[in-house]
């Protein structure tokens, strides 16, 4: 938390302004969604550079051309959806666990973004959110969703991948876009100020055609993999630089 007072305060000045426009684009219903995207964008690059956070963002060329996928990241820490918001250059929406939905600032993000709330205790009101996010998609928006369905307190280890998170893709036929995470585990959960760099990697999409005979744990599973794989390969390059 010493980095998000960090960030708070070497923008104490604009900060209120940042908060009220966010909130007001969340208030109005028929909002443009790229226009309030764009603007949480500049605030959170904002909020990046005051944190003294850098993001290394590869595979943007990975990211569909057209509208209407879903990102599968693993989970790191808070700080997760900032890496998405800082570098990814179509608006998306996202899914978030319903006990963060109060937070300041993140609670105007929710609703400026039409972001979804979960509660993974509810099985039936889950289900309901899988529905709603394909139904979405359907319409062409992007969404964001966890597999993993918690932090994985691990850093660069990731916990297992559930089926269910995958079956939004299955009913929406969209593409799957698997996503590396590397060390985002550090600006928010380490009690911490000093510089540091964090990674993405945005992998090639899983395209309906490859995955329509599996089923949703073996796509998970997949998917968990590639991810796995990826992590591996860039923290294998990391070490060797620093040797």
């Amino acid at each position: 938390m010493r980095r998000i007072a960090l960030m708070v305060l070497r923008l104490f000045y604009i900060a209120p302004y940042y908060l009220y426009r966010i909130w007001k684009y969340g208030k109005q219903p028929d909002r443009d969604l790229e226009e309030a995207f764009a603007y949480i964008k500049k605030v959170t690059k904002a909020a990046n550079h005051a944190g003294r956070v850098k993001i290394e963002a590869h595979g943007l060329e990975n990211i569909p051309k057209e509208n209407g996928f879903i990102f599968f990241p693993n989970h790191q820490g808070m700080y997760d959806v900032l890496v998405f918001l800082d570098t990814c250059p179509v608006p998306f929406g996202f899914v978030y666990k319903q006990e963060v939905g109060n937070i300041i600032l993140l609670k105007q993000v929710i609703a400026a973004l039409g972001a979804i709330g979960i509660d993974r205790q509810d099985i039936r009101q889950s289900l309901q959110v899988i529905k709603q996010m394909a139904e979405e998609v359907k319409k062409g928006r992007n969404f964001l969703i966890f597999p993993e369905g918690t932090r994985s307190k691990t850093h660069n280890k990731l916990l297992d991948f559930k089926g269910g998170s995958f079956k939004s893709a299955q009913m929406a036929k969209c593409p799957i876009v698997p996503c590396a995470l590397i060390d985002t585990a550090i600006p928010f959960d380490e009690k911490s100020i000093r510089p540091v760099t964090v990674q993405i990697y945005y992998l090639p999409p899983i395209y309906y055609e490859e995955y329509k005979g599996m089923k949703s744990h073996e796509i998970a599973e997949e998917v968990k993999r590639r991810i796995e794989a990826k992590i591996a390969e860039a923290l294998a390059e990391k070490n060797q630089k620093n040797d």
